[in-house]
């Protein structure tokens, strides 16, 4: 049921957004739930494939692209951005170009931002409550099928550009996205306009190239599923242009024009842990399970697993310029109880064995 607002909504939105501030966002807006243009465009997706072993994004149906059905009574969506692009960081293009350190997606060097959304967005709908009374809400980050960015683009906060990135012309792309779906009739923004243009720096710069076309990402080719949602084998074939990214990949974001515009991070959360900016390879393979249980301890990076992280770095060291130290670092996981690891540690010293006879 549709709850009416006691006051002037437009007054009441702007009170939102400087809530908003005030909690650590940097800006907020409103959107319809017409979703049908982005309906299909998934639905082209999936017909393609291009979403590998990511089921999730199907086994919702409808409810990822209408959210009434999802949460029965939203009438609006508010969208929220934060940005956490660390001011404490190494600088990522120096990590990328030495293949002894490890390359981290640099929304993982903190805190899970899962976390550090949801927080913030239940506060905020919490402040929204103590003005109004009682109303139905639901909060998400990443954490349920939401197109949180064609919502975000409906509610004004940028424009999905061709890398399937939200972009802002203030903010570049380095942000997070959270929604609260709600039942309060909000007036909603002015979509987003698409300032890309001509440029297909994402494309050409993608190192597997899985912007195959504009706006559209094959996620199969993707380092980030490799290294993050494919549990398996990653594919011969995309392990040298995998270079030293152990988790995740920022490439379309760093080539992006509209990322020379982008502002560091405010909340302290996001700043690196345990030297992850430009980790030591060979260190990071060291590693016990129960190290990487405890320094990704309330990281997003925890949920891959102690194997696949090993997976990852074998993948890396294989790349890296030959070293005897690497390779003796290899020998010592051979026997390692997964599969997996092995197999990747098997063709990174067959990588390092070729390197050496040079």
């Amino acid at each position: 049921m549709t709850t009416e607002l006691p006051y002037d909504g437009v007054k009441f939105t702007t009170q939102i957004r400087r809530w908003a501030l005030e909690l650590g966002f940097q800006a907020v807006g409103i959107a319809d739930l017409d979703l049908s243009r982005a309906e299909t465009h998934l639905q082209r997706w999936l017909d393609a494939g291009f979403q590998g072993e990511m089921a999730y994004m199907s086994r919702h149906g409808r409810k990822r692209t209408r959210p009434a059905e999802l949460i029965p009574g939203t009438v609006t969506v508010i969208s929220a951005r934060m940005n956490y692009r660390p001011d404490h960081s190494r600088e990522p293009w120096s990590v990328l170009e030495d293949s002894s350190l490890g390359y981290v997606s640099r929304y993982a060097l903190g805190r899970d931002y899962h976390k550090v959304m949801r927080t913030g967005l239940k506060r905020l709908a919490v402040r929204i409550q103590d003005q109004i009374g009682p109303y139905g809400y639901r909060v998400f980050s990443d954490s349920a099928p939401v197109m949180e960015k064609a919502l975000a683009e409906k509610a004004g906060l940028g424009w999905i550009g061709k890398h399937s990135n939200l972009l802002n012309r203030k903010a570049g792309s380095w942000f997070f996205l959270g929604e609260i779906y709600t039942d309060l009739p909000l007036p909603t923004d002015r979509p987003g306009n698409e300032h890309c243009g001509t440029c297909r720096a994402c494309l050409d710069g993608c190192p597997t190239g899985a912007i195959v076309a504009p706006y559209q990402v094959d996620a199969r080719r993707c380092i980030s599923y490799l290294t993050i949602e494919l549990r398996g084998s990653i594919p011969p074939a995309l392990r040298r242009p995998m270079g030293n990214r152990i988790y995740g990949c920022d490439d379309c974001q760093l080539v992006c024009p509209w990322n020379r515009f982008a502002p560091n991070g405010e909340n302290a959360d996001f700043r690196p842990r345990h030297d992850l900016d430009a980790p030591d390879l060979i260190d990071l393979f060291k590693w016990t399970e129960g190290q990487f249980l405890t320094r990704t301890e309330g990281s997003a990076i925890r949920r891959i697993g102690h194997a696949c992280w090993l997976r990852n770095i074998a993948v890396a060291l294989g790349n890296a310029a030959h070293d005897p130290a690497i390779v003796q670092a290899l020998q010592s996981r051979l026997r390692h109880h997964d599969e997996r690891v092995r197999e990747h540690v098997i063709w990174a010293l067959a990588e390092q064995a070729a390197k050496g006879t040079k």
